[in-house]
């Protein structure tokens, strides 16, 4: 397994050191030490406004964009089914 090169995806989350795999140079995965359920599944986007509204319009919920200072921007999802992911976009001036 690879280590994710992204800062966010090593350290954004607390409790414990987390094992990150890079899927593609636009997904990843998170596992948290110590967690147990399931892994956070991470989908890197362009726009991530108008990938939150493509969630929306296909049937899955999302919340709006939250800054990473310095880093980027996020949202927490689900699709149609119930199942968690999370968008994110890259951007220095986040925050």
């Amino acid at each position: 397994m690879k280590r994710s090169p992204k800062p966010l995806l090593r350290g954004f989350l607390t409790g414990g050191p987390p094992l990150s795999v890079q899927v593609n140079d636009k997904a990843g995965v998170l596992l948290m030490a110590g967690e147990t359920g399931h892994p956070t599944y991470y989908l890197d986007t362009d726009d991530i406004d108008a990938s939150i509204a493509a969630v929306r319009e296909l049937g899955g919920k999302a919340d709006d964009k939250s800054p990473v200072p310095t880093h980027g921007w996020f949202a927490a999802c689900t699709d149609s089914e119930g199942n968690a992911f999370h968008l994110w976009q890259a951007d220095a001036n986040a925050g």
